[in-house]
C-alpha cells in the first residue's frame, strides 16, 4: 500500500514538471518571438534609415551634379553671347574710319559734333582738337557750325583749332571740343562716341539678339 501511494505521488510530481516545463517553453518560445521580431524589426529600421539617408545623399549629389553642369552651360552661353557682341563693335570700329573717306560727309559729320560741343559748353571761346589731316575739313566745319549756332542762339561763337595737341593721326576721327580755360572737354571723336554707344545700345542689343533676360523682374 504504502508503495502503490509512493508511486502515485511519483507520477504526479512528474505530471507537474512536464506541465511546468511545457509552461516554460511556452513562454520561452513566446519571449523568442517577441525578441526576434523586435530585432526584425530595428534591423528593417536601420536598413530604411540606411536606405533614405543614402538616398538623400544621392538626391544631394545629383542636385550638385545638375547646378554645376547648369552653371558651366549657362556661363558658355554668356562667355559665346559677349563673344558675338565684342565682334559686332570690333567690325564698327574697324568702319569707323570708313566716314572719313567720304570727305563731303565727313565734314557734315564734323560740323554736328562740333555744333554739339558748343551747345554743351555755351562758352564765347573755344578749342577744337583733331588728326592734323583733317585740319581743312575741321576749319570749314567750324564756321558751319558757328554760322548755326548764332542763328540758333543768337550768340557769337569763336572756336579754333588746338594745333599744339591734335588727336593722333592713327585715331579713326572726330573731335575733342575744349573750354573753361582747358579744363573741360568734351569728347567727341568717333572712339569716344563708339565707347557711348556701346554702353548706352548695349541692353538693347541684348535683348535684340537673345530676347529678354528671364531672370530680371524690373524692366525701365
Amino acid at each position: 500500500k504504502v508503495g502503490e501511494e509512493l508511486r502515485k505521488m511519483t507520477e504526479f510530481i512528474k505530471s507537474e514538471a512536464k506541465e511546468k516545463a511545457h509552461e516554460i517553453e511556452l513562454r520561452a518560445n513566446e519571449e523568442f518571438n517577441i525578441e526576434k521580431t523586435k530585432l526584425v524589426r530595428q534591423e528593417k529600421d536601420a536598413i530604411d534609415n540606411s536606405y533614405a539617408k543614402k538616398f538623400k545623399q544621392a538626391q544631394m549629389s545629383q542636385q550638385i551634379t545638375r547646378s554645376t553642369v547648369a552653371n558651366k552651360t549657362r556661363l558658355k552661353v554668356l562667355a559665346a553671347r559677349q563673344e558675338l557682341l565684342d565682334g559686332i563693335f570690333e567690325t564698327a570700329t574697324q568702319k569707323l574710319g570708313d566716314v572719313a573717306a567720304d570727305e563731303a560727309r565727313y565734314e557734315r559729320v564734323l560740323k554736328g559734333l562740333i555744333l554739339e560741343g558748343f551747345y554743351a559748353m555755351a562758352e564765347a571761346e573755344l578749342q577744337i582738337r583733331a588728326r592734323k589731316a583733317d585740319y581743312p575739313l575741321v576749319e570749314k566745319a567750324i564756321e558751319a557750325a558757328a554760322a548755326e549756332y548764332k542763328e540758333k542762339v543768337g550768340k557769337e561763337i569763336k572756336a579754333t583749332i588746338d594745333e599744339e595737341n591734335a588727336t593722333p593721326d592713327g585715331s579713326a576721327g572726330g573731335v575733342i571740343i575744349v573750354g573753361g580755360g582747358g579744363k573741360i572737354d568734351i569728347n567727341n571723336t568717333f572712339e569716344a562716341r563708339l565707347n557711348l554707344l556701346r554702353e548706352s545700345a548695349l541692353p538693347a542689343m541684348r535683348k535684340a539678339l537673345f530676347g529678354p533676360n528671364p531672370n530680371r523682374k524690373f524692366f525701365d
